[in-house]
């Protein structure tokens, strides 16, 4: 009785949501397969695209798992470390998001009738991390190096890595187009790592085939003043001189002040102007450069001066490409035009001013350096060429991966269903119940094949068989084998050339089961409510604030 008079202890605010236990973590799950199951079907050569529609009214079409994930506005805090995930492995490799998406979600499906049973998750847990380390000891053992090759054996296999990439995507009609435009580009800035040293130019207009690599640099051409025309459009061996200044007549602020005592002097302020305008046309004219580029405005005056003599100039050059003509051509930025020497000034072969589609571009190609080329990109619709940077992305990063640590594996779901019967084999010698969970972290890495195939249209099911099959063979011959997306059988994929860096498999496992492993250890969501609504208040108020009236913030979601 004197136990039931205890006062009730009130710990949280009210209104707090706490959820814990065996029911939260069963639902943070279910979050976590329903994130799955978005980018499960973009999966793979024959995988579909999503069509993401914003509330600005931008629409993209992506079959990328990183673009996807981030252009989905998710909200429950469990399935938000999906995204991370898929952002991650898109910065540190580049391709493989859905594949890490994937199997993070696979992981989770299998540990569910295991949590609801009352297995304890640090049990799980310890199993999916030893069955981790040995999936990745594997990948290393499986992986084939292509070191100590000939550059022409290189560049055929990091080809056919880059089309194993790009057959996923949506130019992988394309892919032996592409393929070794990515693989020349790449190889072109040597070991910069600055990838923006790769400029992709989209061009909307003629068909993916008129698109074409650039070894320099190649932009848009700038504003332009009158005198343009008659400039010369084409240099061979030209210099280059690249400047941070404006060549324009210089209005006085606005507070200038000249007091004069007799209208005769006010000529010669003017003459002064004048003469220092010309002062640095004329010095740039004598540094005997041929191509005169700046960051900021050249004016009409200068302009005509420059075509008089010449000399072709190009004003408002975007700072990354005028940093790219830098690298490429061995020039430097000037912030002045007093003492212009031969070193700062930047050569190539060819300038030239070429028309591309309904733009004109200025290129310069056979750069001195070579530290730098430009994919300049054709198709039909916008979102079509966006899709396609994108997809030329995720290839550029595979390729450079590559060639850093130049070990490949068998793609096609042939690496995954080797991991899968060695975890299967291996947890046979295991006492107790991690011998379950061992069998449990095999099974779902079978799901890349099974994925594959489902997304192709092909019995899942029937394929499998005949990889475990494949896979079983003692000799071990079986090992490269993978799903045959053309025939709907299998094949071996180191035959096919189906490729992928070791990489991309180790940093996708370690990252899905580190993913797997954080969720299941929370068992316990606390929502503070004032937290919430201050969101809400917060984005209310800045809705407010543009103008758009009534804010749509989002406030408390129904429950």
């Amino acid at each position: 009785m004197a136990s039931m008079m205890q006062p009730q202890i009130i710990l949280l605010k009210e209104g707090t949501d706490t959820s814990q236990g065996k029911a939260q973590l069963v639902s943070n799950i279910n979050a976590c397969m329903a994130v799955a199951d978005v980018v499960r079907t973009t999966l793979g050569p024959r995988g579909m695209d999503k069509l993401i529609h914003d509330e600005k009214g931008n629409t993209t079409i992506s079959n990328d798992g990183a673009t996807i994930m981030k252009l989905l506005d998710i909200i429950h805090p469990a399935a938000k470390i999906l995204v991370d995930i898929a952002k991650s492995q898109d910065s540190e490799v580049g391709d493989g998001t859905t594949t890490v998406v994937l199997l993070a979600g696979e992981f989770l499906k299998e540990a569910k009738p295991f949590i609801e049973e009352g297995v304890h998750p640090q049990n799980l847990i310890r199993s999916y991390r030893t069955a981790s380390n040995m999936a990745i000891e594997k990948v290393k053992e499986l992986a084939v190096s292509i070191e100590g090759k000939s550059l022409e054996e290189k560049k055929s296999l990091l080809g056919k890595c880059a089309a194993t990439t790009l057959s996923s995507k949506l130019i992988g009609g394309e892919k032996e187009f592409f393929a070794p435009m990515v693989v020349d580009a790449v190889l072109a800035i040597g070991d910069d790592d600055r990838l923006n040293m790769i400029g992709i130019k989209k061009v909307p207009g003629g068909n993916m085939r008129d698109s074409f690599l650039v070894n320099g640099v190649a932009f848009k051409k700038t504003f332009s003043y009158a005198g343009f025309e008659q400039q010369p459009k084409k240099f061979v061996d030209p210099k280059i001189l690249l400047l941070n200044i404006e060549l324009e007549l210089k209005s006085e602020k606005e507070n200038a002040e000249i007091r004069l005592s007799d209208p005769a002097q006010y000529q010669s302020i003017v003459d002064a102007e004048w003469n220092i305008i010309y002062d640095k046309l004329d010095k740039c004219v004598k540094s005997g450069a041929k191509v005169v580029l700046s960051r900021l405005a050249i004016g009409d005056l200068a302009t005509q001066y420059f075509a008089d003599r010449d000399i072709f100039c190009a004003g408002r050059v975007a700072e990354e490409d005028l940093q790219r003509v830098a690298a490429a051509t061995g020039g430097t930025v000037q912030t002045t035009v007093n003492n212009v020497i031969d070193e700062v000034l930047g050569s190539c072969e060819i300038f030239e001013e070429k028309q591309v589609g309904n733009e004109r571009f200025n290129i310069f190609s056979g750069c001195p350096s070579g530290k730098t080329a430009t994919i300049v990109l054709r198709g039909g619709a916008d979102q079509f060429i966006e899709e396609s940077e994108r997809s030329l992305h995720d290839a550029i990063m595979i390729v450079r991966r590559a060639l850093k640590n130049s070990t490949v594996v068998p793609g096609g779901g042939a690496i995954d269903m080797e991991i899968s019967r060695f975890l299967r084999h291996h947890a046979r010698t295991i006492q107790g119940k991690s011998q379950l969970f061992i069998n449990s972290y095999a099974k779902a890495l079978e799901i890349i094949p099974r994925q594959l195939c489902d997304n192709a249209g092909f019995d899942a099911t029937d394929v499998l068989n005949k990889l475990r099959q494949k896979h079983a063979l003692p000799s071990g011959e079986g090992a490269p084998y993978g799903v045959d997306i053309n025939t709907g059988g299998i094949a071996d994929s180191f035959a096919n050339f189906v490729w992928e860096p070791a990489v991309v498999k180790i940093n996708a496992i370690n990252a899905a089961t580190e993913a797997a492993c954080l969720i299941l250890s929370v068992d316990e969501t606390v929502k503070n409510p004032k937290s919430e609504s201050a969101q809400g208040d917060a984005a209310a108020s800045a809705m407010g604030g543009r103008g758009r009236g009534g804010g749509r913030g989002r406030g408390m979601r129904r429950r």
